[in-house]
């Protein structure tokens, strides 16, 4: 299932020019060799601090080349779709809704940034760089790197990180970079070889790289990003679970199932970028509102990426949809498999789809209250996506058989837009009142 991100990105499966990428999940080895350093050296070098060493000149092809590890039930009435209720286990014990469950990582990553704001200005503090003689040019070449990634697969977006400052620029190009080669593990050609054992290697070395110790360049770039900025673990954490998701469920039960699967795959990515994006000096609004506007964006993204792909999630024996919502509409999975657009489906797709631009209202609350060098991109981002939802419509709800897309044509008439909407910035003169609310 391909992941929405918190942008608008390719997901070609030519990034998966997998050469040692299989056998390096397998045996858990890894490139750079940072046991050689001591621990006061591997500290140093991931803050752009490193021992000069040899750097490897990658595949443009791929970022995989260099691998080494071993809400609620929905009515169409409610003006807030994002609440659900508590549930009851069969134990008789309260458990919380996957949306509390969201929302508690959420409030971390909100207080985690607030501890980091600049008394004065209400600016994030970023960590400077610490340059011992020689690594400077290693660290670069890291990034630049990362930034060559994203311009031949995100093109759209990374036109729009060039108006970001230098550090801030760097810093999404490696969450993107990480962000894609996790996808692959599931999603590339060869994904039916990843195991969870595989999925644990990963996480086992993404805690590494936030500790300084990476693995390869790419990593490096990512560890340099974490700390200098108040990004947390957890959502990358929760990301790779989404990735265990894919390879043990093919089905939900419900919407609360589905909007955790959403979260995992998909919302956690704005959670990851808000606090490189960077919150406007100005805005009003609360720290866990902008998050949860984030989060709101990579819901929607993701919705949006569902209800496109039903055809082709189906012929992998996949339906990312809610088992009970499409009981209700008089629709099995045998309709899914069909692939047969009647009365029933448009009914149902129309629901869906009014809830998918539910979640992007909420998220247009969050984005004025971004500073100004990141509106941009992620307006393009929200106006494209909400496009593909149009799309769907003018195709007469066949997400079977055709595949909905946003023209080129559409594609430029948005960018003009959206730069629009990205020069109004959040009102000085908002009350608390007025803040966005969660």
């Amino acid at each position: 299932m391909s992941v929405a991100l918190f942008w608008v990105a390719s997901t070609s499966s030519e990034l998966s020019n997998s050469f040692g990428f299989f056998d390096s999940l397998r045996d858990g080895n890894r490139l750079f060799d940072s046991s050689r350093l001591g621990s006061r050296d591997r500290s140093l070098f991931f803050s752009s601090r490193a021992k000069k060493g040899r750097s490897q000149r990658l595949n443009p092809g791929s970022i995989c080349t260099d691998l080494r590890l071993g809400c609620s039930n929905f009515d169409g009435q409610s003006n807030m779709p994002l609440t659900s209720s508590m549930v009851v286990s069969p134990a008789g014990e309260m458990a919380i809704s996957s949306e509390e469950k969201v929302y508690n990582v959420v409030l971390r990553q909100a207080a985690l940034v607030k501890r980091q704001l600049r008394s004065s200005s209400g600016e994030l503090d970023v960590k400077p760089d610490i340059v011992l003689p020689g690594t400077l040019s290693l660290m670069t070449e890291a990034y630049d790197r990362c930034g060559e990634v994203c311009a031949e697969y995100a093109k759209t977006f990374y036109l729009g990180t060039l108006l970001m400052t230098p550090e801030r620029r760097k810093a999404i190009w490696a969450i993107y970079v990480w962000w894609r080669r996790t996808e692959e593990l599931v999603d590339g050609p060869n994904a039916s070889h990843i195991t969870p054992t595989a999925l644990d290697r990963w996480e086992a070395r993404l805690e590494d790289l936030f500790q300084g110790r990476p693995f390869d360049m790419l990593d490096a770039a990512l560890s340099d990003t974490v700390a200098k900025f108040p990004v947390d673990i957890q959502p990358f954490i929760d990301m790779i679970e989404g990735m265990r998701m894919d390879l043990r469920k093919s089905r939900y039960k419900n919407f609360d199932e589905l909007y955790l699967y959403c979260y995992y795959v998909a919302g956690t990515v704005g959670l990851m970028s808000v606090p490189i994006m960077g919150i406007a000096p100005e805005s009003q609004a609360t720290t866990e509102s902008v998050y949860n506007a984030a989060l709101a964006l990579g819901i929607a993204n993701q919705l949006t990426n569902i209800l496109r792909d039903v055809g082709e999630d189906a012929r992998r024996g996949r339906i990312y949809l809610p088992q009970d919502e499409l009981a209700q509409a008089g629709l099995s999975d045998d309709d899914i498999f069909a692939g047969t657009v009647t009365d029933k489906w448009r009914n149902f797709m129309k629901k869906q789809i009014k809830r998918a631009r539910m979640f992007f209202d909420e998220a247009e609350k969050g984005v004025t209250e971004l500073s100004a060098a990141s509106r941009w991109p992620v307006w393009a981002s929200l106006l494209l996506y909400r496009k593909i939802l149009d799309e769907i419509e003018a195709n007469d709800y066949n997400n079977f058989t055709k595949r909905a897309y946003v023209s080129k044509a559409k594609k430029i008439l948005a960018l003009p837009i959206s730069y629009a909407r990205s020069l109004i910035g959040p009102s000085r003169t908002s009350s608390s009142a007025n803040k966005i609310q969660i």
